[in-house]
């Protein structure tokens, strides 16, 4: 049986404000009720029942700005293995401002740095570029990091002090309108403050005089935005296109945006008729990716450590703990491809080249991959037919 999520038809909770604008006009667009903390990883020995908390996206109505609507927690993340998905990226992303011209060869860089991992400081300094621990400097850069700061005006505003007087502030987030266009309801975790969308932040930014001149659009994470911002100049003409884009698509919108809501049902129906079905025929299921985004997801689906053998993982500092809430065990990659699962539930669809390249004794002892994002996708083996 699914059970019922909250619906996203409540006011705020009292005395809230937005994070931007400091409005207290708000609509609360995807509730997913008390969850754990998605940044926290027990061990087996610690007290159960493990702590939740609220965890609720609500939009602003004066300035439109999707955010966090509370978060009790304390961030204490064990870190993740960068993944080669995101330093790709990062490559592709600097390749690309230096084609258009907005990469100085040479000067001070500034750079923000994120939980995610993708730091560009590497690739920068190889370009010429020299690295400072404060402003002005010609090139500051925020890849995923600004999100993690519960007030997002101070956040955006020491970003711009920090920039020289023709300095290039690049923002690269997970957009909006992917999260929304996907039903990417598990992007929602505790220790994400804002959910941006590109007519928002540009807006932000001009609040605080800088214009955005340049824009990128990359595959990561389903849909990612990378916008460069200077003093002067006008917002580019790509800029202009991609926010009538996504004012178009909804993402002013709170009804749109509440979409979400109808998605959790639908991913959360889809896992467990996959799980039961594949348990009831004697499979034996595991996962792979003990990242933040799949601790509501496992909770909400009611998946039990019964159900899963375990989920692998490369960061050291995560194997021997477990998720929050279920508390499944987090396994290491060996401890994974010893077992034999026959199915292996990926939490993380960017990392599936990755594992498959990594981990091909999944595949060669007859297991899938079964891509989570959110809705259970199973992977054909390399070389398999579709009947």
């Amino acid at each position: 049986m699914i059970t019922p999520v909250l619906e996203s038809s409540r006011e705020p909770e009292a005395g809230w404000a937005c994070r931007w604008c400091r409005s207290v006009d708000g609509t609360v667009v995807l509730d997913l009720g008390d969850q754990s903390a998605a940044d926290d990883f027990p061990s087996e020995a610690d007290p159960w029942p493990d702590a939740v908390h609220p965890l609720a996206m609500i939009q602003c109505q004066g300035c439109h700005l999707v955010q966090l609507e509370s978060d009790p927690t304390s961030p204490d993340e064990p870190r993740g293995v960068e993944p080669m998905a995101l330093r790709r990226q990062a490559s592709d992303a600097i390749d690309s401002i230096a084609a258009a011209g907005l990469l100085p060869p040479e000067g001070a860089l500034l750079e923000h740095p994120s939980p995610h991992g993708g730091s560009w400081v590497g690739d920068l300094t190889a370009r010429g570029l020299r690295e400072v621990d404060c402003g002005p400097a010609d090139v500051v850069i925020d890849a995923f990091g600004m999100m993690h700061d519960p007030d997002q005006r101070t956040a955006l505003q020491s970003r711009v002090d920090e920039l020289g007087t023709d300095g290039v502030l690049f923002l690269q987030f997970h957009t909006l309108a992917a999260i929304v266009s996907q039903g990417m309801w598990n992007a929602l975790r505790h220790g994400h403050f804002a959910y941006y969308s590109t007519p928002v932040l540009v807006n932000m930014a001009e609040e605080l005089g800088l214009q955005a001149v340049g824009v990128w659009e990359f595959e990561l994470y389903g849909g990612t935005i990378m916008l460069a911002f200077g003093r002067g100049g006008h917002r580019s003409e790509q800029v202009n296109q991609l926010i009538n884009e996504e004012v178009s698509a909804g993402v002013l919108d709170a009804r749109v945006v509440s979409t979400l809501q109808e998605a959790v049902t639908d991913s959360v129906t889809q896992i467990r008729h996959f799980l039961d079905s594949h348990l009831a025929a004697g499979r034996t299921i595991a996962g792979y990716g003990a990242a933040s985004r799949s601790v509501a997801l496992l909770a909400i689906a009611r998946v039990r450590n019964t159900e899963l053998l375990g989920i692998g993982d490369a960061s050291p500092a995560k194997v021997g703990r477990c998720l929050p809430g279920g508390r499944i065990p987090v396994i290491s990659t060996r401890q994974l491809t010893d077992m034999r699962p026959d199915r292996v539930l990926l939490f993380v669809p960017d990392l599936l080249d990755e594992v498959r390249s990594a981990l091909p004794q999944i595949e060669q002892h007859g297991g899938r991959w079964v891509v989570l994002d959110p809705e259970p996708v199973e992977i054909q083996p390399v070389g398999a037919t579709l009947s």
